[in-house]
């Protein structure tokens, strides 16, 4: 649920007298993280979406077998709660051009990308010549790697072109500078130091076999040698191309460079999509493959994480992908590893499982998956005006 309190993460249930002892230690998850949001997210159609929610495995019988939404009878009532929400909000941008909006998996704790059902929607209304462009939540690591290996082997559906965003200032943070005066003034030899980050999106974005674009989204204090830093970084990796964007300054004309870079690339593609592991191998063959492409120089597990790993493999569940739990911060586990390290050890604290959305998730080091409140919570500024009935603070 959508309750950012820390003390939820870790509570104990059955403490009434009703319930004969079977006190239990258990935890809620954001509901971004929640498995029903990557059911709707990753659905196609449904039927389909019952499927899925039935088979959500809730606990594991004594003994040892997975018990399901459907084995409690509940998956039937779980659809019909969810009827509606199948289908995608249509919203508009400034300028009036149609958005989908449905489903919202954060891409650490979850899968990251918007529904598929909006993405086939959009497909069939934009035609043959059309264009469709889909999220995928933070960078390569996390985002794309999940839109790739999950969320295209569910829906079918293949991309022509991957953009990559980046901007100067985040670029000199991944140079290794705090944030300070060298974000509004020129450095260009701190952006150069960063673009090692963006070098290894376009790298790992690229071995799925897409044209990578890049985005540079200009700030008024960006210079025009840090500019040119980042479109020759980006073209030495790999990128089809690399163009800079002022669509926050100048709206639709501010990003026309960038849809006609998008269009040559899409016209261009001239290899099919490579996954980044196959499903028929193991568990942790997979989380290796996917560490690897991180920089990682090898896995570490903890004990928790090995057993869970041999429990879902008797199971029968070993051939589902993988959804790392990992920060968006840092390549590694180590939200303050800035740039593109390499030669860690990841570690594995726990593995989990959705067995219906369709996916086995590693939570790698301290990744939570019930964030705690920010300093200033956000409630602090909403409000009701009780004259007019009009919401204050949502803006």
């Amino acid at each position: 649920m959508d309750v950012n309190d820390r003390f939820l993460r870790k509570i104990s249930i059955g403490e009434g007298p009703d319930e004969k002892g079977m006190v239990r230690e258990t935890g809620f998850d954001i509901s971004v993280a929640s498995e029903i949001m990557a059911v709707l997210a990753l659905t196609t159609s449904l039927s389909d979406m019952r499927e899925r929610l039935g088979k959500m495995v809730v606990g594991n019988s004594r003994a040892g077998e997975p018990v399901t939404a459907d084995d409690l009878g509940v998956g039937g009532a779980l659809t019909v709660l969810m009827k509606d929400a199948i289908n995608p909000t249509l919203m508009q941008t400034l300028e009036g051009t149609p958005v989908l909006v449905h489903a919202g998996p954060f891409a650490n704790i979850a899968h990251g990308n918007s529904s598929v059902v909006a993405d086939k929607i959009a497909l069939k209304l934009v035609g043959p010549g059309g264009f469709v462009v889909t999220e995928a939540g933070f960078g390569a690591d996390i985002g794309t790697e999940k839109f790739m290996n999950i969320k295209c082997r569910y829906s079918g559906l293949t991309p022509q072109c991957a953009i990559i965003v980046a901007t100067i200032r985040a670029l000199k943070m991944h140079g290794g500078k705090p944030l300070d005066r060298a974000y509004t003034t020129e450095n260009v030899a701190l952006v150069e130091a960063g673009c090692i980050n963006l070098a290894r999106h376009v790298a790992n974005t690229k071995a799925y076999g897409v044209n990578v674009v890049v985005a540079v989204n200009m700030f008024s204090t960006d210079t025009e040698a840090e500019l040119n830093a980042v479109r020759d970084a980006a073209l030495a990796a790999g990128a089809f191309d690399a163009v800079v964007c002022t669509h926050h300054a100048h709206g639709g004309k501010g990003a026309v460079d960038l849809g006609l870079a998008v269009q040559r690339a899409c016209e261009n593609v001239n290899q099919p999509l490579k996954f980044l592991y196959p499903l028929d191998i193991g568990i942790k063959d997979k989380i290796e493959a996917i560490a690897k492409s991180y920089g990682a120089s090898g896995v570490e597990y903890s004990e928790l994480a090995e057993k869970q790993i041999e429990m879902y493999t008797k199971q029968g569940f070993s051939g589902l992908p993988i959804c790392m739990a990992k920060t968006q911060y840092s390549f590694s586990h180590n939200a303050a590893s800035k740039g593109a390290p390499s030669g860690f050890m990841l570690p594995i604290r726990d593995v989990r499982a959705s067995i219906g959305a369709g996916f086995i998730y590693p939570l790698v080091g301290t990744m939570s998956t019930m964030p705690g409140l920010p300093t200033r919570p956000c409630f602090y500024e909403i409000d009701l005006d009780t004259a007019t009935g009009k919401v204050i603070g949502l803006s």
